[in-house]
């Protein structure tokens, strides 16, 4: 369980850092895409998410 939390974690933090990446330095008008904005937000909340899940199960063992 602690592998997969790790993994998924990082894997939209990856997503994430993309995301701000292409709003930064291929097309700011992406900034401005309601979709492009709610999936960026989604995917950090997912990653944030699986961390605190990782920090909990950590704690916890």
């Amino acid at each position: 369980m602690r592998a997969f939390l790790a993994i998924v974690g990082v894997i939209f933090g990856l997503i994430t850092v993309a995301h701000v990446w292409r709003i930064v330095f291929e097309n700011a008008k992406l900034a401005t895409d309601p979709i492009f904005i709610l999936l960026t937000i989604v995917s950090a909340a997912l990653s944030a998410w699986a961390f605190v899940l990782l920090w909990r199960w950590r704690k916890r063992t």
